[in-house]
């Protein structure tokens, strides 16, 4: 038997409740009670061993390396080169206080960055800036969404990135830092830091491209046919749709103070591309708004369906129980056990009183369809 995270036993038709509750608030029974800035991972461990990837760029060349130890990055951020440092894996509390000593990282910042789930935000430590993003992503042919947390730390010419599990949205930005044409290689650390910002809402409005399909395809089979597996496909859409509002929502304001604010480590060259990526979360708020309302009145179109459904029903069983009335009235008549009747003894009168009733059935057949009862 399946057991949820407590290791108590859950019956089958629990299992989807405590997934969609995990995927909204993430247990934190480890940290109550600990002191502030107690580095103490709280989530699901993703991979065996963390991965450790660092890219050191310039207008002239670019270095890429899979770090064995952080230390190993220490000669490059003495460069001038903008270096990236991604960490793959957040279980290890030792590599994760280990960045904290190298990059100046302070304790409150690292127990976020422990803690996933984080809604997104924008921290200035004037020494760095710290930014927390959710990745989404599309799981399986339905419409179930996954989040992981992206912590980013900014500094002057460094981005130290740190990521659940490996793989993300940033294949095409490695492919830029890789083409010395690129706006990116020239500019700071900053332009790095947007260029990872765009990535995760460009993919947020290819997640809503697939949603609309799905949506698409809900709207024909609706029509068609509405079963109960209809219904519960409508009804995790709309979860799903709601899980991605509250991952997208708080970008907004997090996106909104890098625009507007001064950072030091943030220059004006770069503020109008946060102006644009913004303009994408809205983008992205409103189409999620405008999904929420057309699954929602999907949900009320299809139980307008069953409700008119189940009235078609009633109205045939009234019309066949009211036809039936007067015939059971005649035949419990003509079934009472008395000696003397009329038409008891007559040769004709069985079929007298069959045509009795097949002229009521007929009549009250007319009587309905010239009605438009039926």
């Amino acid at each position: 038997m399946k057991r949820d995270r407590q290791g108590k036993p859950v019956r089958p038709n629990e299992r989807g409740r405590i997934d969609a509750a995990a995927k909204v608030l993430k247990s934190r029974t480890k940290t109550v009670g600990q002191p502030p800035g107690s580095l103490i991972h709280v989530g699901d461990r993703q991979v065996e061993h963390p991965v450790i990837t660092m890219i050191a760029y310039d207008d002239a060349e670019v270095t890429v390396r899979n770090l064995t130890t952080l230390d190993e990055c220490l000669p490059f951020r003495k460069s001038r080169k903008v270096v990236w440092v991604n960490i793959d894996g957040l279980h290890d509390t030792v590599l994760i206080a280990r960045a904290g000593e190298l990059f100046g990282i302070e304790p409150l910042t690292l127990e976020d960055i422990l803690h996933t789930g984080q809604r997104a935000k924008v921290e200035d430590f004037d020494r760095y800036l710290y930014l927390v993003l959710q990745m989404l992503e599309l799981e399986g042919d339905g419409a179930a969404v996954s989040r992981e947390q992206l912590s980013v730390i900014l500094a002057d010419g460094l981005v130290v990135t740190f990521q659940e599990k490996p793989g993300d949205m940033f294949d095409a930005v490695r492919q830029r830092i890789g083409n010395s044409a690129t706006r990116l290689r020239r500019f700071g650390a900053d332009f790095l830091a947007y260029a990872l910002v765009d990535a995760v809402v460009d993919h947020c409005l290819t997640i809503l491209e697939e949603i609309e399909s799905i949506i698409d395809r809900l709207e024909e089979g609706l029509l068609d046919h509405y079963d109960r597996e209809a219904f519960e496909s409508i009804y995790s859409l709309k979860r799903e749709l709601i899980i991605l509002r509250k991952s997208v929502w708080p970008l907004r304001e997090a996106v909104g103070s890098l625009m507007r604010d001064d950072f030091r480590v943030i220059g004006d060259t770069v503020e109008p591309y946060f102006r644009d990526v913004y303009d994408h979360i809205i983008l992205v708020i409103d189409t999620v708004e405008v999904f929420r309302d057309i699954v929602t009145g999907m949900q009320e179109t299809y139980l307008a369906m069953v409700n008119n459904r189940m009235n078609e029903v009633m109205k045939f069983l009234t019309m066949i129980a009211t036809i039936f009335m007067p015939l059971s009235f005649i035949a419990g008549l003509y079934g009472m056990n008395f000696r003397y009747m009329p038409e008891l003894a007559w040769r004709w009168g069985y079929f007298a009183v069959l045509g009795v009733m097949g002229l009521i059935f007929a009549g009250m057949v007319w009587f309905y369809r010239t009605r438009k009862w039926y």
